[in-house]
C-alpha cells in the first residue's frame, strides 16, 4: 500500500509564491521519477515540472524561471517552489510519483498520484 500526501496549496497574490510538498510512503523500494501536475478548470491536466531519479529536471514553458521542482530521497519528497505568481497559474495540483514497490508478485513499477491541492493566484 502506497500513500501519497501533499500540502502547501491556499490563495496568495500575483507576485506571491508559495511551496508544495508531497511525501509518498509505504512499500516502496525506489523512487523513479516524481512529477507536479496542474488541471484548471475547463482544462486538461498538464505536466508543471518533473524529476528524473538521476536529478534532472524540465518543466512547462509557462513556469521556467519561476518555478523549481526539488527532491529528498531519504525523505520520499518532492517539493515544488513557486515564486512569481500569476493568475493563470490557479489550478489544483496534483503530485505524481514513478515507483517500484513491492507487490505480491514481487517488485513492480506502478504510478501513483496524490489526491490535489488548491493553488489560486488572485489579481
Amino acid at each position: 500500500q502506497v500513500r501519497m500526501v501533499e500540502s502547501g496549496g491556499g490563495l496568495v497574490q500575483a507576485g506571491g509564491s508559495l511551496r508544495l510538498s508531497c511525501a509518498a510512503s509505504g512499500s516502496i523500494f525506489s523512487i523513479n521519477a516524481m512529477a507536479w501536475y496542474r488541471q484548471a478548470p475547463g482544462k486538461q491536466r498538464e505536466l508543471v515540472a518533473a524529476v528524473t531519479g538521476a536529478g534532472s529536471t524540465n518543466y512547462a514553458d509557462s513556469v521556467k524561471g519561476r518555478f523549481t521542482i526539488a527532491r529528498d530521497n531519504a525523505k520520499n519528497t518532492v517539493y515544488l517552489q513557486m515564486n512569481s505568481l500569476k493568475p493563470e497559474d490557479t489550478a489544483v495540483y496534483y503530485c505524481n510519483a514513478d515507483l517500484t514497490v513491492d507487490t505480491d508478485y514481487g517488485p513492480r513499477v506502478r504510478q501513483y498520484w496524490g489526491p490535489g491541492t488548491q493553488v489560486s493566484v488572485s489579481s
